[in-house]
């Protein structure tokens, strides 16, 4: 079983996104890039080196549904004639426009944002969708949690790693600990907690960066020996950078437990701190600071090191 990366552009800030072939029977692609014509044209030149063409796909797997990883995805469904598409069940941005229904904005809202810059984030929303298609439901099959995805030659094992967003998958090789691992690990830039209603009980938002904690704890008991990120180059020592992203998030979380207040703040207060230029800064930023200040709260919360009460529907933290 051969896993071969192939680099696509991307319009995102991230950068070039990293897509994989397994080329093996039956030829599965995991994660899509975005849709772009540009991407689509990287891709099908990646799959020509490795001798390959987009009909020749017969499986899509989805490691999340951001959509610099997913945005392709009904473009080669249709091109290769109705792949089976692999997703977790807890993934939602394929499904609808994110972060546009009632349970994002109920989140921003308790995070205190703005009336003004949550305009501008579903503005920010909406522009990052033209960038993906809706996919149905009926068009998916689930990612299950420790099921294994048959190859002629081999099998890749489901994780489930929530965290990066609820629904993240990362794909175990158990013949040489090889994963792959969208972004839940990347070599070079600290994954984002992105805020999210929870899949269980979209009432409530989704604990990301306790989550987070857990699945790097979970893929370091499999000893990986080489690690596929979404972007940038491969991990071989996968112990450097857990404990690089645990150091990362203790400083952070020090941070800004350091800047809660005995009279209250709120989580957009946090992020205004945390990212000094913010008003400066458009919708992806925004959104990106906010998921950012709400997890370290959540988690500073959760370990009894804060307090929060609601006020006139919003989340006031306070020492």
């Amino acid at each position: 079983m051969r896993i071969i990366p192939i680099t696509l552009p991307t319009p995102f800030p991230v950068g070039p996104v990293n897509v994989y072939l397994v080329a093996d029977d039956p030829v599965t692609l995991i994660d899509t890039g975005p849709k772009t014509r540009e991407a689509l044209a990287a891709l099908r030149e990646g799959l020509r080196k490795a001798a390959f063409r987009v009909f020749d796909i017969r499986r899509i797997v989805l490691t999340h549904t951001h959509e610099d990883h997913c945005g392709l995805a009904r473009t080669i469904r249709s091109e290769a004639h109705d792949v089976e598409i692999f997703v977790h069940d807890w993934e939602t941005g394929h499904l609808a426009e994110r972060g546009a229904d009632d349970g994002y904005q109920a989140l921003l809202v308790r995070g205190g944002v703005p009336k003004e810059v949550m305009g501008q984030m579903r503005g920010m929303f909406m522009g990052v969708r033209a960038y993906g298609e809706t996919l149905e439901e009926m068009d998916c099959r689930e990612l299950k949690d420790g099921e294994e995805i048959q190859f002629a030659s081999g099998a890749l094992r489901v994780v489930h790693t929530p965290g990066h967003t609820p629904g993240s998958c990362s794909l175990l090789r158990e013949a040489d600990r090889t994963v792959v691992a969208g972004d839940t690990v990347l070599k070079r830039i600290t994954p984002n907690p992105i805020l999210s209603p929870d899949p269980v009980d979209p009432r409530k938002r989704f604990r990301s960066l306790e989550e987070y904690l857990v699945s790097l704890s979970r893929l370091r008991s499999f000893a990986p020996t080489l690690v596929y990120g979404g972007h940038g180059e491969p991990v071989t020592d996968y112990e450097e950078i857990f404990n690089r992203y645990v150091r990362h998030v203790r400083e952070r979380q020090a941070g800004v437990i350091g800047l809660v207040s005995k009279e209250g703040v709120t989580a957009w207060d946090i992020a205004g701190k945390l990212f000094p230029d913010l008003d400066d800064l458009v919708g992806v930023h925004h959104f990106l600071a906010v998921s950012e200040a709400v997890a370290h709260l959540d988690l500073a919360h959760s370990e009894g090191k804060i307090a929060v009460e609601l006020s006139q529907g919003r989340e006031i933290y306070h020492t």
